[in-house]
This record gives structure tokens, sequence and C-alpha cells, in this order.
């Protein structure tokens, strides 16, 4: 099986989508909106299409990763840069074969590469700890609401990236599609049966656990 990563074309755009409904469809809340917010976010100017990659499998698309700007606010109201990935997937077809860990150490180097300064994100600790992401509470970096939660992650991308740098993180707003935009936006694919499941309780006990380190 041939496994190739390149950015995302135009042509590619609805069956990412597709492939993203098919991934997060019931897995955080009753249906998804990750594949409003990859439509959504190509459209803003926080898309950084240079770090936007798919993952192929023999020629036929199986992941993507999408990178958007973002922001630490400081006290003084200093900003400071920063990137951020978010939707990332693998068909779930194929997960668990280590074409996650390919694509996003993939972007990773080029994000070090283009001389960014940090990527942000927000996710489970346990499956970004091994890519050498930390609690943002070690960087003094929290949530707009000044509270420093375990899912808020940060990886610097050279040695002294986060010097002198305190406050809270912005990210882009189309991260985040209104319950309207998902409803409609969704009726343009085939129909899915929206669930209740268990890694929905287990994804909201984690967004909302604070870092105690």
């Amino acid at each position: 099986m041939k496994i190739s990563i390149r950015n995302e074309k135009s042509e590619d755009f609805r069956k990412v989508e597709e492939k993203a409904r098919e991934a997060f469809w019931n897995l955080y809340f009753p249906g998804c909106n990750e594949h409003v917010a990859i439509h959504k976010l190509r459209k803003s100017d926080d898309f950084i299409p240079e770090l936007t990659y798919v993952l192929e499998l023999d020629g036929e698309i199986a992941g993507a990763i999408f990178y958007s700007t973002s922001r630490i606010v400081a006290a003084d109201g200093s900003e400071y840069p920063m990137v951020s990935f978010g939707p990332v997937f693998i068909d779930p077809e194929y997960q668990r074969q280590g074409l996650g860990l390919k694509l996003i150490n993939h972007s990773i180097e080029d994000a070090r590469k283009m001389g960014h300064r940090a990527i942000i994100i927000i996710g489970y600790p346990y499956h970004y700890e091994p890519y050498g992401f930390k609690g943002g509470k070690i960087f003094g970096i929290s949530m707009p609401d000044g509270k420093f939660y375990k899912g808020l992650l940060v990886l610097p991308l050279y040695k002294g990236a986060l010097d002198g740098i305190r406050g809270y993180v912005v990210f882009s707003d189309s991260l985040e599609p209104s319950e309207e935009e998902t409803e409609e936006y969704d009726k343009l694919f085939p129909f899915k049966e929206k669930k209740i499941q268990s890694s929905q309780r287990e994804f909201e006990i984690a967004s909302a656990e604070l870092d105690g380190d």
C-alpha cells in the first residue's frame, strides 16, 4: 500500500469533507460539525493552505489535517501569532495503523521549517504528548476565560519560542460553526442518524478538566 502526503487541492474538497464527516460522526456529540468547520475555514483569512495536507493510500484520500492562524493575547494587549491544527482525521477504515502519526509529524516538521513559533491545539493529552505537546499551564497560556484546561496543548517549535510570552489563546472563529450553519450545510450530505454514545460523555468530561499540576 503506497502512502503519500500532499497539500490539499480544490478538487479534493468534497471528498475530504465526506471523509471528515464519516470520521467524526457521533464522536463528540450527536452528529458532527467538523466538515462544516473545514468548509468555513477554507474561506477564512485564518486558513493556512500551505500547511494543510491530505494523506492518500494508493491514490485515495484517507485523511487530512487543517492548519489555521491563532494568537496569544498578553495582559498588556500585545498579541503573538501562533498556528493551530484541527480538524485532523484518518478514515475510520484505516485508523490505528500509524497513519495519523505520519500525517501530524509531516505537518509539524513543515511548520517548524516555515519558522512558526508554536502550535497550540485542543485535544486529549494522551493523543498528543507523544509529539511533544505539553499543557498550556506550563507556559502560562490559558483559554480566554483565564483557566488552564488539560486539553489545551502547546508545542514550541524552537528553543525559547515562548520565552516571556504569557496570556490567553484565541483560535479561528471558523472552527466553531453555529448549530444553524451546521444543520444547513449538512443537508448537502447523505442522511446519517445522530446517536448518543459513550465517547461523547468522555469528551464532555475531558473538555472541562482543569490542569491542577
